[in-house]
C-alpha cells in the first residue's frame, strides 16, 4: 500500500522484514518440535536456536532460484553448517508461508479491532450528545418525517457493532496454522509438531489441510473487511450529503489553514469522507479476488499467492486507515442544529402529512379518502415552493380552508398535529436497546 494510506503500526506488520521474521519463527518452532520428539539432538537445537537469515543473501539466491522460500532457507543453512539439515525438515513451503501469514493476520486483526472499538465509542458519544436534536428524515433524498440526528448515529453504532462481531468471527476462522507437509497428510511431519507450533504462536490448528490452509477462510476475512468498508462508505456518504450547500447541516472538520480548491477560495469540500468512499471501492475489489482464490487445482496451485501478496496486506492497511480517518471525522464533526430546524420547517408542514392522515382515519374517514384530502392540499404547498421559501405552516392553512377536511379537524386540532414531540417519544427505547 502506498504510504499515503498507511499507518506505521500496520505497515510494520506487513513489512518484508516482519514477514521473514515470522518465517524464521515458524521454522525454529518446528525444530523445537522435532527436538521434543528426539529427532534433533540437544547440541544441534542449541545452535539452531541462534539461527538467522541474511536478507541480502536471500535476494542474491532468489535471483538464481526464483523461489523466495528456498532463498530464505539457503541463507540460514549456509550460516548453520551441518545443523542446517534440520531446518525445514519434513515441511513444504506453505507450512511456513501460511502459518506465518496467520500470525500477521492475528496481529493486524488486533489493530483493526482496536481501531473499530475506538470508532464505536466515538460514534456512540456523538449519538448520545445529539439524541434529541431534531432534523428532517429523508427517504429517496426527499423530506419525509422528523427524526433526531442522534437516532441516525445510533443506527451507525448498531451497524458498527455488527461489524465487530463479524470481524471477531472472521479472525477466528483465518488465524489457523498448518504444519502438515506437502499434501496435508502429515506423513513427513507428525500432527503433534503442528499442534505444538500453533500453540506457541497463539494460533488455532486447521483440523484438515491440503498443502495449504483453505482459502475460504481468507475470503471470509477479506469480505468482512470489505463489508466494514461499505458501512464506513454509507456513513461517510451521509455526511457528504448533509454537507451539501443546499443542506448544510453537518460538516467534516476543516483545519484553520486548510484549502478546499486551487481555484475557488470559498470551497469547503467533504474530502475526507470522499476519500473513505473511494477506498471502499478498492476493498470491494479485493473481496472479489479473495473469493476467486478459493478454487485452486487439486491440493493446491500457486494462482492465489500473487493476488494475496497484494490484497491481504492492502485490505488490512486500507481498512485500518479508513477507521482512523472516519474516527477523525466523527471526533471533529460540526453539527449545525439551527440549520437542521430551518430545514425541518422548510416545506411548510408537509412533513406532518402522515400524522394528519392518521388523524382523519381516527375520525372515521376511509384511508383512501383521507389520503386524497391531504395529498391535494400538499400539492398546493409544493407549488408554493417554486416561488421561494414557504413561510409558516402552509399545509395546516391549506387544510383548514378545505371544506371537506374542516368537517373532521378544526384548525387547532390540525395545529396540534405539528407537535414534533410526537416523533421522538420512543427515542429512549431505541437508545436503551443499544445500551446508550
Amino acid at each position: 500500500m502506498i504510504e499515503r494510506y498507511s499507518l506505521p503500526e500496520m505497515a510494520a506488520i506487513w513489512s518484508a522484514t516482519h514477514k521473514t521474521d515470522m518465517w524464521l519463527q515458524v521454522e525454529l518452532l518446528v525444530c523445537e518440535g522435532w527436538a521434543r520428539e528426539g529427532v534433533i539432538p540437544p547440541d544441534a537445537i542449541e545452535k539452531i536456536r541462534a539461527a538467522r537469515y541474511n536478507a541480502e543473501r536471500m535476494q542474491q539466491i532468489e535471483q538464481e532460484t526464483h523461489h523466495d522460500m528456498i532463498a530464505f532457507l539457503r541463507s540460514i543453512q549456509e550460516q548453520l553448517g551441518a545443523e542446517g539439515r534440520f531446518i525445514h525438515l519434513g515441511l513444504t513451503s506453505s507450512d511456513v508461508l501460511d502459518t506465518g501469514l496467520a500470525v500477521q493476520l492475528k496481529e493486524a486483526g488486533a489493530l483493526l479491532c482496536k481501531s473499530l472499538s475506538e470508532l464505536v465509542e466515538t460514534v456512540a458519544t456523538a449519538a448520545v450528545r445529539y439524541k434529541y436534536t431534531l432534523m428532517v428524515g429523508r427517504t429517496h433524498a426527499i423530506h419525509a418525517e422528523p427524526i433526531t440526528f442522534g437516532l441516525k448515529l445510533a443506527l451507525w453504532v448498531d451497524e458498527l457493532r455488527r461489524g465487530q462481531q463479524r470481524l471477531t468471527a472472521a479472525l477466528e476462522q483465518v488465524t489457523v496454522g498448518k504444519i502438515s507437509g506437502a499434501v496435508g497428510t502429515h506423513a513427513t511431519v507428525p500432527p503433534q509438531i503442528e499442534e505444538f507450533v500453533c500453540e506457541q504462536l497463539g494460533l488455532g490448528v486447521a483440523p484438515a489441510s491440503s498443502q495449504i490452509v483453505q482459502r475460504d477462510r481468507h475470503a471470509y476475512f477479506i469480505t468482512t473487511l470489505a463489508l466494514l468498508g461499505s458501512s464506513l462508505e454509507k456513513m461517510a456518504q451521509e455526511i457528504r450529503h448533509l454537507q451539501r450547500t443546499e443542506v448544510s447541516e453537518v460538516f467534516e472538520p476543516f483545519g484553520a489553514g486548510q484549502q478546499g480548491s486551487s481555484a475557488m477560495p470559498h470551497k469547503r469540500n467533504p474530502e475526507l469522507c470522499e476519500r473513505i468512499c473511494g477506498l471502499a471501492r478498492v476493498l470491494r475489489g479485493f473481496a472479489v479476488s479473495s473469493m476467486e482464490n478459493v478454487a485452486l487445482w487439486h491440493e493446491r496451485d500457486i494462482s492465489h499467492s500473487s493476488a494475496e501478496r497484494i490484497i491481504i496486506p492492502d485490505a488490512c492497511t486500507l481498512l485500518h486507515y479508513m477507521l482512523y480517518l472516519f474516527n477523525k471525522v466523527m471526533s471533529g464533526l460540526q453539527v449545525d442544529e439551527e440549520r437542521m430546524l430551518i430545514n425541518l420547517n422548510v416545506t411548510g408542514g408537509l412533513i406532518f402529512s402522515q400524522r394528519i392522515l392518521l388523524a382523519l382515519i381516527d375520525k372515521g374517514v376511509g384511508r383512501q379518502e383521507a389520503y386524497q384530502m391531504v395529498q391535494r392540499n400538499a400539492k398546493k404547498v409544493w407549488h408554493m415552493a417554486s416561488k421561494g421559501a414557504i413561510e409558516g405552516q402552509a399545509l395546516i392553512e391549506a387544510l383548514s380552508s378545505d371544506n371537506e377536511v374542516s368537517q373532521y379537524l378544526s384548525h387547532s386540532e390540525l395545529a396540534e398535529l405539528t407537535n414534533t414531540e410526537y416523533y421522538v417519544k420512543y427515542i429512549d427505547t431505541t437508545f436503551a436497546r443499544l445500551g446508550l
